[in-house]
């Protein structure tokens, strides 16, 4: 511990007496304890106690999705559940105080400070562990050397993508991500549960159990807010934070990564270039994409182009979607793509809040929409855009089945009521079922619900938002 002398050890162990403030008081901070919990809480904290693998568990999510929150919770419940507060450890690596110190450094403070015998049964956290240099080796060593002691780490995305990278921790970690809030989960913080209740919606032939919601109208409201503001928990409970959406969220989530993360990580040079291409996508959230036109547009050559993107969509701040052509084949050759922010505020916090007659308020459902489904692991999500003669088709949302080379459903995301009342008007939509085969297709709108017969197809309309909602809820439900 030669290092230490940098900083006298008092210091450090009273730095580490006010992160754990349990150790005395058995309770963690009220400012933590007042927050709603995220209903990936109840996923998370089963992996926490788990002590029959030996493995420490890796908390990874974009900025500001509440990991440090997610912790503090964990804590509590732990001290709710009869662990000694005293055998808990709480470090914050983003600290400069301990820039220095490994990572076994400060665990035999922890152990100093509090007189242990030994770190047996005790649970560690280290958050924003990105900020240590190596820290899959280090953590590495410490699971190994300390087979007794659960160890939680949280890192931002950018973060995960090394430990990805590298197969240092291979066997040694469990990783959870926890993404941007869903509109489930928005609902359930900002306490509207009483806007839903349990109905059932037609399917073709069948019925399904689906949420529905007593005031389509109110929820509508809930809705807009969440595509403005709703990624992110502390936004979604601060009006004070979303009245300056630009410099919390902009220089707290979108700067960080962009001028700090990603370029450490991946040696990007032109930094400014990287932050402009974002903006300019960002801008064009749901918008289909040719590397030529991006190229010719923002002025980048197309490797480069590539790069980035792949950049930005494993730091979590976009997500590609491929495409399919009329016969549900993928092109051998990837030409257009579109391209989603992983959360539609995002949008807001670049440019400015959206209203509902917004021209770009399609591209923002649509955005909403695809960020309820990159919750779920393995889906095989596509769109289907096509060309013959004059006609020119798309379908938004198409799943793929992967062993058979086939659509399984699609989807119209439409924010608009106009075609409840004219389904005959959903031409590439009539096509694309008729020509793969379906006989229904889900359609959303603003505050239609029913379903419609166009000759043998049958099309379950709901409004966007209530559709959005179930997307969360039925994922959740499949992960518990």
């Amino acid at each position: 511990m030669g290092s230490l002398n940098l900083i006298p050890e008092e210091k450090i162990i009273e730095r580490l007496r006010y992160e754990n403030p349990w150790w005395l008081s058995g309770q963690i901070p009220d400012i933590y304890s007042a927050m709603r919990r995220r209903l990936y809480f109840d996923l998370f904290y089963p992996f926490v106690t788990e002590k029959m693998v030996r493995r420490a568990l890796v908390l990874m999510g974009p900025r500001r999705v509440g990991k440090t929150v997610m912790l503090f919770h964990s804590i509590q419940q732990l001290i709710a559940d009869n662990t000694n507060p005293q055998q808990i450890f709480f470090v914050g690596i983003d600290n400069p105080i301990y820039v220095h110190l490994s990572l076994e450094d400060i665990l035999l403070l922890c152990k100093k400070s509090l007189s242990l015998k030994d770190l047996d049964d005790c649970y560690v956290f280290f958050d924003e562990i990105q900020y240590l240099k190596d820290w899959e080796r280090h953590l590495k060593v410490l699971v190994d050397t300390y087979p007794n002691t659960k160890f939680i780490v949280s890192g931002s995305a950018a973060a995960a993508l090394k430990w990805h990278s590298t197969e240092s921790g291979a066997g040694r970690f469990t990783d959870f991500m926890l993404p941007p809030l869903t509109f489930q989960e928005y609902i359930h913080l900002k306490n509207r549960n009483h806007l839903m209740y349990d109905g059932y919606i037609k399917w073709g032939d069948e019925s399904f159990e689906y949420r529905l919601t007593h005031d389509v109208k109110a929820l509508n409201l809930e809705f807009l807010n969440y595509l403005n503001f709703g990624g992110y928990p502390e936004v979604v409970l601060s009006e004070k934070i979303q009245s300056d959406m630009g410099r919390y969220v902009k220089s707290d989530i979108v700067d960080k990564v962009l001028l700090r993360d990603l370029p450490s990580l991946y040696g990007i040079k032109d930094v400014q270039e990287l932050n402009r291409f974002f903006t300019y996508i960002a801008y064009n959230t749901g918008s289909e994409f040719s590397y030529e036109a991006m190229s010719k547009d923002s002025g980048i050559q197309k490797d480069t182009l590539k790069k980035y993107l792949e950049y930005l969509e494993a730091a979590f701040l976009i997500k590609v979607l491929n495409k399919v052509d009329f016969h549900a084949k993928r092109l051998k050759r990837v030409t257009s793509f579109k391209v989603y922010l992983t959360n539609p505020s995002l949008r807001t916090a670049l440019f400015s809040p959206v209203s509902s007659t917004d021209n770009e308020m399609g591209n923002m459902v649509e955005t909403a929409i695809l960020s309820q489904w990159m919750h779920r692991e393995n889906l095989d999500l596509t769109y289907a855009r096509w060309k013959e003669g004059r006609f020119e088709g798309e379908v938004d949302l198409v799943l793929m089945d992967d062993k058979k080379y086939k659509p399984v459903w699609g989807v119209e995301i439409k924010w608009s009521n106009r075609y409840y009342e004219k389904p005959q008007e959903l031409k590439s939509l009539i096509h694309f079922c008729l020509n793969n085969g379906f006989n229904k297709a889900l359609v959303t709108s603003i505050d239609q619900q029913g379903t419609k017969q166009v000759d043998t197809l049958h099309f379950t309309f709901l409004p966007a938002s209530v559709y959005a909602y179930n997307i969360g809820d039925i994922t959740l439900k499949m992960k518990n």
